[in-house]
């Protein structure tokens, strides 16, 4: 090798290099350089010397760096076959560029100085401490050169903390080589580091605070000018310092973080007010409170409640704090603020356990300071402090603390502020708006993050008026009384509801929706906390009277009011006389109107005030039926009154108030008195229902399109709509059905269902059987319901499709909410309140197609709980759903075919008692399954071959989101699908603590124990049942081990875990064909080559497959043939696997040990992420072991030869 040659090849290097980084090459041009420096990375022998001559101070930064990098990848790639004097003449130069072949601190680029300190790190995990024993002293040497080499060094600390410790990017023995020599010499780095940080702090704090020191002295400016660049070197250096103790904090013994009288935790707290180092301070310090560990070694943390911490950092949050919204300072101040969080959190761990330590005297100070971020303008740091509040109310020992109890009503006072939303990052009418802007992109964003930090500061407010409930309920009245008598303020938004009424940004309604929440919370907790006779009644009704005569015509406003009516209606069960106040209250608001008689469509806000005073009854009656039940006839004649208007209510609201009559006549408590009532409740519906007109209707596609009027062309498609009544009377009586089916019940009491006639006998197996009220009238309107069920499904026919009106053509699509909220599309902000209630005709069309289905399958999903036996005994009831539900289901779309399964399908089969299994639910399910599984291998064969999906969508105006959308349908069924047969098949004892994931690839122990499934896994009767059959069983096994290898994550891991070996091992007794062994085996290896690069899942396959091997292997040769096939399988390792397995009189080796062994086996077929696919493999060889070994046992064998492939022999070379 000359220097001509180096020269030269130089030469080419940096053209190449400026060539790649110019941005005016052309693509071809800058390909082939870039091939150039690959190829000469990897083959040119002469690499260090053209390296280091790159990396020469005279280069540019640009081919500095690439010189750098060619060093790296000659110390990752080539270091193994590198001669002796060849890699200490490489060391001695990258330690010479460290002290002198860089620029000065302040000059050199920062990527340069990462390229170097990485070089050296690499260099250390090959040789250190077996072959480069004084590498501390060489970084020691270097760094007492001056603050360049310093930082340098704390780069390379840092680095080296980082591969070893956190990301563990080495193999196991070099890791634990390296780890234990850096804690063995902990105390020296830790002194190092300390002495570093001090010595340039101070330097650097002199040099600053010299021009003020000087005004006395008229010595010229020039100096403090010359210092200047000298102070930002110091400065450098610390914040490198303190970069690098982050980098050990979280992981050293804590004996170095507390030592010598915990001098780290003091000069970091005096650093907080260092404008330059207090982030790197506050970053060091968060993560030494955060620690956790033996309470004992944490004790001395508490020294930051001393009163020096807690002074400094207190001045600093003021100081930070004082400046107005600068972000360095505000970052500044998230972390403070997560520091004293952590601060609480070691307190509530300390305080109370064995370690005797006290309530610090500065308690009340740390209170103080921490309600001051409770009540800071930005949104995010007063979220930051709820955890720790609900963590120190739930305390047992600060809980009774007087000043804790003090801090209470301030806390309560601060979370009326907090609960107001306001901050939203678009407005500017509040100071938290100008906070928001730096934490969150958009309103959604901040709406999202406001409605879950309201619903923890509830949790909070609980946990405190728990320990104090008068406080919290007084305050809750003041407020309520003052929102009373406040004038309405709509702000300048006007609402779409009408001139004068608030939108939801208004300022009156935030006020009134805060307060809600407050009341809500307060007093729902007060009822559960104080005895019976300490409840505050007087005050409660005196406040549920001015609610109860407070008239507005607001509907946001009046939403709010009806929340608190049911927040104060539990005083009532102590006053029962002012139950038909509160009834007419709401019943008035069932039929609220803006503007009454008005022709336009209600908004969106009046509808939810009618809806909300619906669900309010059927709350009412439902926790309270007992209280209602004397008021029954009052209740029964305002409905009667209501329902008499066709067109007053909505048929969901006519529905809503008839469940609640439903719900209080199951007070009755007497059969026959109950059927009497439901049978006059549901005579306006048999009526309509049973009618010669609908019976047509009901059974006939052709004639139900057009009595709902789909079959139309609208001209103005907003206004019109002339078969609305039509489809309203459909709605109704499937609406009224439900209803009944879902809340009509028997006394929860045997005595009392005995006494009311509604036990009819016992089962064989003593269990009762009773009978359901409502069972004679909704048998009677079933056959008409199924021939609903019949036609809707026979409207996904193409020549059904074919017949519906221009207007209506997508009447059957999808709604956009429903797409939105599948994609996982954010709700805009203002429509859930306001305008699109102007919906078209086909909206609303959709709309009714869409409720319909569902609700027809919640009817069949709640017949089976509701009247039992009287369901399942149904003539024919099997063939009558396979001919109706499960018509046409090859037309069907996934979107309709989910909610099938799940609100009809599955609990019917859960509520099916054993004995209709043969008659009823295997003859449905068998063929269902068969078909399910057709259908899904089907679509995930299109969507792995992923050519355009169907030729008719290419027309659509996004294709892309249409094929997401499709794709994201397939697997949300496929979810369904497998949780059906999973519900039917497996026990669920046990299943609840297998769907832990293994948290680490690598670490095999997570994989041993956390994802093996419970012994207890076993086949359910009605599993047992379905097995027996013998198309149904195969239906099942293929679809349960063909679903692994279809892309979704999640249904894999929930299949392997909980279904899979469960129905696996029910055949085994059997006779399998060979072929199917292997099919099943296969599946799973399969799966692996697809998911295993998702660790969970990967360690639940890898575990299925050894189970199958295990069990099957000794039976059927052909699994070792489907191994043999894996890609670099060693075959002499598959060959002393299976002899083990197969030899019987050999002693059993632990089953951690076998499974360890196979996964190496397998490792072939185990799927990597994208990145890590093609990635060029780096090889650290271990180096003489340093510790003395553990007699190893009979397994270390040819496995344990390392990766170079040389044996065992090389381990004892001196």
């Amino acid at each position: 090798m000359s220097a001509e040659q180096v020269s030269s090849l130089c030469e080419q290097l940096v053209k190449a290099v400026t060539v790649i980084m110019d941005p005016a090459s052309t693509q071809r041009y800058r390909l082939e350089a870039l091939k150039f420096c690959e190829e000469f990375k990897e083959k040119c022998p002469i690499c260090v010397p053209c390296g280091l001559k790159l990396a020469e101070k005279t280069q540019t930064a640009i081919v500095r760096h690439f010189g750098l990098q060619i060093l790296e990848h000659v110390v990752k790639y080539r270091w193994n076959n590198m001669p002796r004097l060849e890699k200490v003449y490489l060391k001695n130069n990258v330690m010479g560029l460290i002290s002198s072949g860089t620029q000065s601190i302040l000059e050199e680029e920062s990527h340069i100085k990462d390229v170097l300190s990485r070089i050296v790190v690499e260099m250390i995990k090959r040789e250190w401490p077996q072959h480069w024993p004084d590498m501390l002293k060489e970084l020691d040497t270097l760094s007492k050169q001056g603050e360049t080499q310093t930082e340098l060094v704390m780069f390379i600390l840092l680095r080296l903390a980082e591969d070893v410790v956190t990301f563990q990017t080495l193999p196991t023995q070099r890791r634990r080589d390296i780890q234990q020599t850096l804690t063995q010499n902990m105390e020296k780095i830790f002194s190092f580091l300390l002495i570093t940080l001090q010595q340039n702090v101070n330097k650097y704090r002199r040099m600053v605070g010299a021009p003020q020191e000087q005004e006395a002295l008229t010595t010229p400016q020039k100096t403090d000018l010359a210092q200047q660049p000298k102070a930002q070197a110091n400065c450098r250096v610390g914040i490198a310092a303190l970069n690098t103790l982050a980098g050990y904090i979280d992981w050293v013994a804590l004996s170095h973080i507390t030592a010598d009288n915990c001098k780290l935790l003091e000069m970091l707290c005096l650093l907080l007010n260092e404008p330059e180092l207090q982030i790197g301070a506050a970053e060091c310090l968060l993560i030494a409170v955060s620690r956790k560990g033996k309470l004992e070694d944490r004790k001395p943390l508490m020294v930051l409640f001393g009163d020096v911490a807690m002074h400094y950092i207190l001045s600093a949050a003021q100081t930070a704090d004082g400046e107005g919204l600068v972000e360095k300072h505000y970052v500044f101040l998230k972390r403070l603020c997560q520091v004293l969080c952590a601060l609480g959190s070691q307190l509530c761990a300390l305080l109370g356990s064995d370690s005797e330590v006290e309530t610090p005297t500065n308690f009340g100070k740390y209170l103080d300071s921490f309600l001051a971020f409770t009540t800071h303008p930005s949104q995010f740091l007063r979220s930051s402090t709820q955890i720790t509040w609900g963590a120190l109310f739930r305390h047992e020992v600060l809980s009774r603390d007087p000043l804790l109890l003090a801090m209470i009503p301030k806390y309560l006072r601060a979370s009326m502020t907090n609960l107001v939303k306001v901050g939203f990052p678009s407005k500017t009418d509040s100071p938290s708006c100008e906070y928001s802007r730096f934490d969150f992109d958009s309103d959604e964003d901040f709406n999202a993050f406001f409605n879950s930090f309201r619903a923890q500061q509830g949790e909070v407010m609980r946990m405190a008026c728990r320990l104090d409930s008068r406080t919290g309920f007084q305050m809750a009245g003041e407020w309520l009384k003052y929102q009373l008598t406040a004038p309405v303020d709509t702000g300048p938004m006007n609402s779409k509801t009408g001139e004068g009424l608030c939108s939801i940004f208004s300022p009156s309604f935030v006020q009134w929706d805060a307060m809600t929440f407050f009341s809500e919370s307060v007093i729902s907790q007060m009822f559960r906390t104080l005895d019976k006779e300490e409840i505050p009644v007087n005050d409660g009704i005196d406040l549920l009277q001015l609610v109860l005569n407070f008239e507005t015509k607001d509907p946001l406003i009046l939403s709010c009011v009806l929340t608190n009516v049911s927040a104060l209606f539990p005083f009532v069960t102590y006053r029962p006389e002012y139950l038909p106040q509160v009834l007419s209250k709401l019943f008035a608001s069932v039929t609220f109107e803006v503007v009454e008689e008005s022709k336009a469509p209600r908004t969106r806000a009046v509808k939810n005030v009618r809806r909300h005073a619906c669900s309010s009854i059927i709350k009412m009656c439902r926790d309270y039926p007992q209280l209602v039940l004397p008021n029954f006839e009052m209740l029964y004649n305002h409905v009667k009154q209501l329902l008499s208007n066709e067109l007053l209510l909505t048929q969901m609201e006519k529905c809503a108030l008839m469940e609640a009559l439903v719900l209080i006549s199951n007070q009755f408590k007497d059969y026959e008195r109950q059927k009497a009532f439901l049978e006059e409740l549901m005579a306006p519906v048999a009526g309509l229902w049973l009618s010669a007109e609908m019976q047509r209707v009901l059974s006939d596609p052709e004639a139900f399109i057009s009595y709902v009027g789909a079959d139309n062309k609208i001209a103005d498609p907003v206004m019109e709509d002339p078969s609305g009544l039509n489809r309203s009377r459909i709605s109704f009586c499937v609406y009224t059905i439900l209803g009944v089916v879902k809340r009509a019940r028997w006394p929860a009491a045997m005595e009392e269902a005995k006494a009311g006639g509604f036990l009819v006998g016992y089962l064989p197996s003593g269990s009762p059987i009773f009978r359901n009220p409502c069972t004679e009238q909704v048998l009677k309107l079933f056959d008409n319901l199924l021939a609903l069920i019949r036609t809707h499904n026979n409207l996904y026919m193409p020549e059904m499709v074919a017949k519906l009106g221009e207007t209506f053509a997508k009447a059957l699509d999808m709604l956009e909410v429903e797409k939105n909220a599948i994609l996982g599309l954010p709700q805009p902000l203002l429509e859930l309140y306001d305008s699109p209630v102007y919906k078209t005709v086909l909206e609303r069309m959709q709309g009714f197609f869409c409720t319909l289905y569902d609700n027809c399958f919640h009817i069949l999903g709640n017949a089976g709980p509701s009247m039992q036996q009287d369901f399942y005994t149904v003539e024919g009831l099997a063939s009558q759903l396979i001919s109706s539900a499960f018509i046409n289901l090859n037309n069907i779309p996934d979107y309709r075919l989910r909610p099938m399964l799940r609100v009809f399908v599955k609990p019917m089969v859960l509520s099916c008692p054993p004995e209709y299994y043969e008659t009823l639910v295997c003859p449905m399910l068998g063929p269902l399954f068969t078909y399910l599984h057709m259908r899904l291998s089907q679509k995930w064969e299109v969507i792995n071959q992923r050519s355009i999906l169907c030729e008719d969508d290419a027309a659509d105006d996004n294709p892309e989101s249409q094929e997401m959308l499709e794709e994201q349908l397939v697997r949300l069924l496929t979810r369904e699908v497998m949780d059906l047969i999973t519900v039917c098949c497996v026990a669920k004892r046990g299943a609840e603590h297998n769907s832990s994931v293994a948290v680490d690839g690598d670490d095999d122990e997570a994989m041993a124990t956390d994802v093996t499934p419970p012994a207890s896994a076993e086949l359910t009767e009605l599993g047992k049942c379905l097995m027996k059959q013998e198309d149904v069983c195969t239906a099942l096994m293929i679809t349960a081990y063909a679903s692994l290898s279809w892309k979704d994550t999640l249904s894999c891991q929930r299949t392997t875990t909980q279904l899979c070996w469960p129905l696996l091992k029910q055949v085994l007794p059997g006779n399998l064909l060979p072929d199917a062994v292997s099919w099943f085996f296969t599946s799973v290896l399969k799966g692996l080559q697809i998911h295993g690069q998702h660790d969970g899942c990967m360690a639940a396959l890898v575990h299925l497959a050894f189970q199958i091997y295990e069990a099957l292997r000794p039976r059927y040769a052909e699994l070792k043939v489907v191994m043999e096939q894996i890609p670099d399988i060693q075959r002499d390792s598959l060959e002393q696997f299976d002899s083990k397995l197969l030899n019987p009189t050999l002693q059993k080796v632990a089953d951690k040990r076998r499974k360890d062994h196979f996964k190496r086996l397998i490792t072939g077929c185990i799927g990597k992420p994208l990145g890590e696919q093609f990635r060029k493999e780096v090889h650290i060889r271990n180096l003489p072991s340093l510790f003395k070994k553990v007699k190893p046992s009979l397994e270390t064998d040819v496995l344990e030869t390392n990766e170079d492939g040389e044996d065992l022999t090389v381990l004892f070379e001196p």
